[in-house]
């Protein structure tokens, strides 16, 4: 006992320290841009790259007819979920805005901005009207009792937009951010797509400033999934990506009239962007009152902090995703470290929980990566033999592994314990998302720009 006590405690010292495995961030990041692939919806490229995708729900459109087809599933349904898309996009520009030098370093940087230009140019789509946005296609309910390809779905996927009658504060807020962070990365590669990125952010933001709600209350088919709680953290998030977009003075204001220099967030999420906009403003604005919040922020998920660790390592905030929210906060403590923001113990705890998840507590929880990574993730598409074989809820039953590997897909992670059983039935533990790989893809670029600033 006195044995296996001492080989734990050794274990979670290594978890803890980051150093108990060694791993290459570049595959790690070439799959996690695979695993976005693998979520498009509508009139696939012709370098598409996953054999087992092709074009889907090309009937995708609003309520008078517009084109909305493209954009990503959201998990492993095929509902397009405009909150979670939108937050998923902002974070992952951020990411290719902070780690250049580790994307390009991995030889990732342009599928990356192929990667996020698929949202950003549905959002374009999305967006038919200066006061009307489409932020859901496809009903949660109905796509549920669906196990199947999306290249084979037959049923209706209606479509629901926000507009001054039935506003969505968030949801516009969030987008206009998604839009403005996808300017900051497109505006030296290709200014017109660029300028246009930030037209509509513009536009979505005054929207979203003009109409006050929660989308989902206008949109009630999100609220069993994706509930928005305020309205506020987005209009400030927004219009902190936007003031980083043109530095006009406008938007640094409502940053300051919609952000709060007293609360410390949570956690970064698709519902909370508290620690988001405090961060980007002292980073990219030089506005220090939020300085003591991000630095809170840090200290609660640092080991010691308000957050509770796992035995082996991982810090650990609910049962839902717990991997998500861990790679969020070692995203935010890259960006930081890379400011200055308690740099040493922001990079020390990053590397922990992004190693934690890439094997060191045993496992590999990223498909496709490592040691004895997940075989069953709950996802439709990938656990679907190719075609022209039959796909339906027998292939949901199946024991054995998914048919197809979904590389690169960071499924949601154990419980307190560490325990996690890889189950395709199992959507709390073992499902995955687009908001899921965000901060985790940018994290792991922000670990590749470490290793090229030591020199490795």
């Amino acid at each position: 006992m006195a044995t296996r006590l001492m080989m734990l405690l050794g274990m979670i010292a290594l978890c803890m320290s980051g150093v108990a495995g060694q791993y290459n961030y570049d595959e790690v990041l070439e799959k996690s841009i695979l695993f976005y692939e693998a979520e498009r919806s509508g009139d696939l490229p012709a370098n598409n790259r996953i054999p087992y995708r092709g074009d889907s729900a090309l009937g995708d459109q609003g309520n008078q007819g517009q084109d909305l087809t493209g954009g990503w599933y959201d998990a492993g349904d095929h509902v397009k979920f405009g909150f979670p898309m939108a937050i998923s996009t902002t974070t992952l520009a951020w990411g290719i805005l902070e780690f250049r030098d580790g994307y390009e370093a991995a030889g990732q940087y342009n599928w990356a901005l192929d990667s996020i230009r698929w949202p950003l140019e549905y959002f374009i789509k999305a967006h038919v009207s200066d006061n009307e946005f489409y932020g859901q296609v496809g009903d949660g309910n109905i796509d549920h009792s669906y196990w199947g390809r999306p290249e084979e779905m037959t049923m209706e996927r209606p479509a629901w937009s926000i507009t001054p009658s039935n506003p969505g504060s968030d949801l516009a807020g969030e987008t206009a951010a998604a839009l403005a962070a996808g300017y900051l990365v497109f505006r030296d590669s290709d200014a017109a797509f660029a300028n246009n990125l930030l037209a509509h952010s513009r536009t979505l933001y005054d929207f979203a400033l003009n109409n006050r709600g929660i989308y989902s209350q206008s949109i009630s088919n999100a609220a069993g999934f994706y509930a928005s709680s305020a309205y506020e953290d987005e209009l400030a998030w927004g219009a902190a990506w936007l003031y980083r977009a043109t530095e006009e003075q406008e938007y640094l204001d409502r940053a300051y009239e919609f952000g709060t220099t007293t609360n410390t967030a949570w956690a970064y999420d698709w519902n909370e962007k508290i620690v988001g906009y405090q961060l980007l403003l002292t980073t990219s604005a030089g506005q220090t009152d939020f300085l003591p919040r991000v630095e809170n922020f840090l200290r609660n998920w640092f080991p010691g902090g308000s957050v509770q660790y796992t035995p082996l390592g991982l810090a650990w905030l609910a049962q839902w995703g717990p991997n998500r929210y861990a790679a969020n906060a070692a995203f935010i403590a890259l960006v930081s470290a890379k400011y200055n923001i308690l740099a040493s113990e922001s990079e020390q705890f990053a590397r922990s929980q992004i190693h934690y998840m890439l094997g060191d507590a045993g496992r590999s929880y990223v498909v496709g990566f490592g040691n004895n990574p997940p075989q069953q993730p709950h996802h439709r598409s990938s656990s679907c033999p190719d075609q022209p074989a039959e796909c339906d809820w027998d292939e949901f039953n199946q024991p054995g592994p998914n048919y197809q590997i979904l590389y690169g897909a960071l499924v949601g992670g154990p419980d307190q314990n560490d325990q996690f059983e890889d189950l395709r039935s199992d959507y709390v533990r073992n499902e995955v998302a687009t908001d899921y790989n965000a901060g985790f893809q940018g994290a792991v670029a922000g670990l590749r720009a470490i290793q090229l600033r030591d020199g490795k």
